[in-house]
């Protein structure tokens, strides 16, 4: 007979003997960050078989961030209030029919509308997944390990992403690494609907619509003005979206100080937890993924490797990640985490100047040492963040901080794109002038990430 385990205050649960509380999260995280990161290896191949041009390939890299930063808050808080197992489910579901327009898609844009699409659907699967790890396992070492693992899939997604959808690309074209996410979805949907309990907040707060419409809508407009900025920041459709963009968030931020029960409490950004974990996750997009997305276009553009080549150079980096990540918990207790996220930032952005050394037709191999200790790095950073998503919001609001920690990681993640982007193609697009720009990215990057790790120390936890 299956009971039910005392919770959290505030927060309801289902039976603890759920067999799928840690295993499904972490293979949707696994399977949503290869989804996410799969373009970087087949980007030359989509384009061709879609006919797309510069800007249109700007948006199929970068399309289902906007998805993913648009949604992650409202799905977050969704969730908590109507269930996490079934927005679990639809998001497994979503990105299952998503998947089919993207590789169905005769055209790119209807390829962006389904990665748009595949975003959403995403941001519902790590909201929900990582809601999911804290409703089933409590404070202490056993969340720890959770976390961690959980944090571990971030790595070992982007480590085996590209490698995976350039190993499909040669065998039988791009689309197929499409079918794959379907086939893998369905079967995420199906167990999921099967095995997980569910669990949601004791008290819910109702649906916020004026809150979920101004804030989606604002983050959606500042992550395509982002992304479109990059072919022109003066353009008349980007200075609109970046104005409309402000608007909306300034009127989300009015509605939700007015609320009595408000979709995202903004008096737990006076939490200095919650503040790291935000901060962080911001920083972490913008000094760390935005480097690394370049990264392996680099090492093509100007070492001369190939796009499978590249990828297996990068997973250095997610490879280590995603080791520390999982062997995170067996730190002691006693570190405060602000510390060790202090200390994760610290390496990144030594990490950053080790790796300031491209040069035309220079081997991969000086790229390693660089690379090794940046996945050290992520690997700390990521599982200290994802404690940090659960462990600094109250007991039933779980997906809303890990939606919260999403959304900033994504928008952290465009802006940093793009910023790499141009430092990297300011001085010119011959392989010398593009390793120039590369290295000078690497060390600004650094310099970000390093200014960050001291800020962090001066951050009390509590």
């Amino acid at each position: 007979m299956t009971t039910l385990a005392a919770s959290p205050a505030g927060e309801r649960r289902g039976p603890s003997t759920s067999p799928g509380a840690l295993a499904l999260p972490a293979a949707a995280t696994l399977l949503a960050l290869m989804n996410y990161c799969a373009p970087a290896a087949t980007l030359a191949d989509t384009a061709r078989g879609l006919h797309a041009g510069a800007t249109a390939q700007i948006w199929l890299m970068s399309s289902i961030s906007l998805g993913l930063a648009a949604a992650l808050l409202a799905v977050g808080s969704l969730a908590d209030d109507h269930g996490r197992k079934r927005v679990f489910v639809l998001g497994a579901a979503g990105l299952a029919v998503s998947s089919v327009a993207c590789a169905l898609a005769p055209d790119a844009l209807t390829f962006v509308v389904g990665r748009i699409v595949q975003g959403v659907a995403t941001a519902a699967l790590l909201a929900t997944g990582l809601g999911i790890v804290a409703a089933s396992f409590p404070p202490g070492p056993r969340r720890a390990r959770a976390t961690g693992t959980w944090g571990a899939m971030v790595g070992l997604g982007i480590a085996l992403g590209p490698i995976a959808a350039a190993a499909l690309t040669v065998a039988s074209g791009w689309r197929l690494w499409y079918w794959a996410t379907v086939a893998a979805s369905v079967v995420l949907a199906a167990v999921a609907a099967r095995v997980l309990a569910e669990s949601r907040a004791e008290h819910p707060r109702g649906l916020d619509v004026p809150g979920l419409v101004t804030m989606s809508l604002g983050v959606g407009a500042l992550v395509a003005a982002i992304t479109w900025g990059r072919t022109g920041w003066t353009r008349p459709g980007v200075l609109a979206l970046l104005a409309g963009a402000a608007a909306l968030l300034a009127a989300f931020a009015v509605i939700e100080a007015r609320r009595r029960a408000p979709m995202v409490d903004l008096a737990l950004f006076r939490r200095p937890a919650f503040l790291l974990s935000v901060t962080g996750a911001l920083v972490t997009g913008l000094t760390v993924i935005g480097v690394m997305t370049y990264s392996a276009t680099m090492m093509s553009l100007v070492m001369g490797v190939s796009p499978l080549t590249a990828a297996l150079v990068l997973a250095i980096w997610s490879g280590l990640s995603f080791v520390v990540a999982l062997q995170s918990h067996r730190l002691p207790a006693r570190l405060p985490v602000r510390r060790l996220l202090a200390a994760g930032f610290a390496l990144a952005g030594v990490s950053e100047l080790a790796m300031a050394v491209f040069a035309p037709g220079a081997p991969w191999w000086r790229l390693a040492p660089g690379l090794a200790v940046a996945g050290v790095a992520s690997g700390l950073t990521n599982a200290m963040l994802a404690r940090l998503a659960v462990d600094s919001v109250p007991a039933d609001r779980a997906s809303m901080g890990s939606g919260a920690n999403n959304t900033a990681r994504y928008i952290g993640a465009s802006v940093g794109v793009a910023i790499v982007g141009a430092v990297a193609t300011g001085s010119g697009h011959d392989p010398s002038a593009l390793a120039h720009g590369t290295n000078v990215a690497l060390v600004v990057s650094a310099v970000a990430a390093l200014g960050y790790a001291a800020a962090a120390l001066t951050i009390r936890e509590r």
